[in-house]
């Protein structure tokens, strides 16, 4: 039984499982009637790859935002397909699909996009620094402050995902989550993806969304430490220009934990690892089959074209 390092990764969707593959990209949604929906497309646009997507460190921002789009467009359409979508539009939904006709679910898509990343920087670039930038007068060194400030970022990120994990619906697409884990874990350990076999796999996986951002979070400190506190306002914006920074740097350190295993990497994965504690749960047998149909549907023909 061979084992390998495969570059196909995915998203828990709502009821459902994205898979993406070198060469196609797949999404299983559990449907009202019980049967499985499987949908899939190219993974990628063009047959080159543009030099930005491939460039060390330059990379890592333009497919984070390639991935962002792509999950946050299956997660819509998962909603849809497992019927989370309203019988009847609200009144506020007839008005706005009046008034922008075809384009009223892109406009609110792109709305909510713009929501979930003013929370963001509200959490974690706004809170930390107004509360940390409060202690200025009763702690002297800069480099004290940062530590404060990272403390509260990791606090704020952790309970946010102990609280969120609490919310039934939240919690069920972490068992998703965990199945998607499962399943990957089981093809690179080159068994037959089977529910049965799938089963005896971690939950947790070191080329995981949640270690991504973790990382993300411990370098942005990191970085953050040789900004000056002279003025709150000035920091956060000069923050805010580095985040393309902290995301290629931690996008190239996934990238080494998802392909190597040694004590470097063991390291940089293991707090990540242990906040899918929080992230993933046990799936049930009909998870793990969503998302094994989902990952059938993405491996390539040549065996060697997903390798990591």
């Amino acid at each position: 039984m061979s084992e390998k390092k495969t570059s196909i990764g995915g998203q828990a969707l709502i009821e459902g499982i994205m898979m993406r593959g070198p060469v196609t990209s797949a999404m299983a949604v559990r449907l009202p009637d019980g049967s499985v929906d499987l949908e899939s497309w190219p993974t990628h646009k063009t047959k080159t790859t543009p030099w930005y997507k491939k460039t060390y460190f330059v990379r890592g921002i333009f497919n984070m935002v390639d991935t962002l789009q792509v999950g946050f467009t299956c997660l819509m359409k998962s909603a849809d397909k497992a019927g989370m979508e309203e019988d009847q539009p609200s009144k506020f939904d007839q008005a706005l699909a009046k008034l922008l006709g075809a384009n009223a679910n892109n406009v609110m898509n792109a709305v909510a996009v713009v929501l979930g990343l003013g929370l963001a920087l509200l959490l974690f670039v706004v809170i930390p620094t107004g509360v940390t930038s409060l202690l200025r007068p009763y702690v002297a060194a800069g480099g004290a402050l940062s530590l404060i400030e990272g403390l509260v970022k990791v606090a704020i990120f952790v309970c946010y995902l102990g609280l969120a994990s609490r919310v039934p619906d939240v919690k069920r697409l972490f068992s998703y989550h965990g199945g998607e884990h499962k399943t990957i874990a089981c093809y690179e350990a080159g068994e037959e993806l089977t529910v049965e076999n799938a089963k005896k796999y971690p939950r947790f996986h070191p080329r995981c969304g949640t270690s991504f951002l973790f990382l993300v979070l411990i370098i942005s400190i990191l970085v953050s430490s040789l900004i000056s506190w002279s003025s709150p306002l000035l920091r956060m914006a000069l923050k805010l220009l580095t985040i393309p920074v902290v995301v290629g740097i931690a996008y190239e350190l996934i990238k080494l934990a998802g392909r190597y295993s040694n004590p470097f990497t063991r390291v940089i994965s293991a707090p990540g690892l242990w906040l899918q504690r929080l992230t993933t749960a046990e799936p049930d047998d009909g998870m793990l089959e969503i998302a094994i149909a989902a990952m059938k549907a993405v491996i390539p023909e040549d065996k060697e074209a997903d390798n990591w």
